[in-house]
């Protein structure tokens, strides 16, 4: 067979995030009560967003898709990394491997661009008010969730494609606690300059195209916001753009932190801890974040729990 159809490891093993035995069991139930968190906190926000009419927005629209991206992102990688905290040998076989991979891609490049398709739906709200429900129409928001999720399919299809004919051969030890790009890319023994140039490129799209988005709606929002007369619009206009700016700088911010750091294996031991702020911490921060900062949302679920001095 050709060197590129298969692959002489069926299974890796994952380094996890410590190799300390009295650890195991503190970092279990931390990660645990995190996920139960996340779950609860997304499907809850999913859940208010769909049953508080007065919700029904194209802003809450968009929201309740983060929420659902963040629910699936965090799924992809926790329950997989709980059950190994209870074995010796963190082992995942090939398949389930490529599998997720392919998940965490879809929905880490979907979340890139959710994001930056909420800072457009914010400057469209404050830059054209009285126009705004016919320029974020639902055939609008529609189509931008379509697009978001294909962005996330086709570059996922691509990388796990471009994976699938890396040839495996000399080590089976994954230096992560899941099966990310680079850390696999390290254990190939052929070329893996597709690869690489693939990776560049859509770096290069999903991160570059969306913060450039981000960026650039708000500046024409705090362009907009500066020409409001009244205090209390501007205050009021600030509010409306502050929960997306958090969850903005949370994601990036720990994308940036893990990317942008020079590749040594004291980075690397740091790169876990910054993945697992962006791909567990920042699913279970986000309702959070949107619930405490969105009177909106308080009202809607004290109407939802019927409690008026909520």
């Amino acid at each position: 067979m050709a060197e590129g159809n298969y692959s002489i490891v069926t299974e890796f093993i994952l380094a996890g995030l410590t190799d300390k035995p009295e650890l195991q069991l503190p970092l279990l139930l931390f990660f645990v009560g995190i996920y139960v968190f996340t779950v609860v906190g997304n499907l809850g926000m999913i859940t208010l967003i769909g049953l508080s009419s007065h919700l029904h927005t194209p802003m809450y629209y968009l929201l309740s898709n983060l929420s659902f991206i963040d629910l699936c992102q965090s799924t992809v990688i926790v329950p997989k990394m709980l059950v190994n905290f209870g074995m010796e040998k963190n082992i995942i076989s090939y398949p389930e491997c490529m599998t997720q991979l392919y998940f965490f891609i879809v929905f880490a490049i979907a979340e890139c661009h959710m994001l930056s398709a909420m800072a457009y739906d914010r400057y469209v709200a404050i830059r054209n008010p009285l126009l705004y429900n016919v320029t974020m129409s639902n055939q609008v928001c529609s189509w931008m969730v379509v697009g978001v999720y294909s962005m996330g399919l086709i570059c996922a299809t691509v990388h796990t494609t471009c994976m699938l004919r890396v040839f495996f051969c000399k080590d089976d030890m994954i230096n992560h606690y899941f099966c990310d790009l680079f850390p696999l890319l390290e254990l190939s023994c052929s070329s893996t300059f597709v690869n690489e140039v693939v990776g560049l490129s859509s770096s290069a799209f999903n991160i570059f195209f969306p913060t450039m988005t981000i960026l650039s709606s708000y500046v024409f929002i705090i362009a907009s916001i500066l020409h409001i007369r009244s205090t209390e619009g501007r205050y009021k206009a600030f509010s409306t753009c502050s929960s997306h700016v958090s969850a903005v700088a949370l994601f990036f911010g720990s994308l940036a932190f893990m990317y942008l750091q020079p590749s040594s294996v004291s980075s690397m031991d740091q790169g876990k801890v910054s993945s697992v702020f962006y791909t567990i911490i920042v699913p279970m921060l986000n309702p959070l974040i949107y619930s405490l900062r969105n009177k909106d949302v308080k009202v809607a679920l004290s109407k939802l729990l019927g409690n008026k001095s909520f």
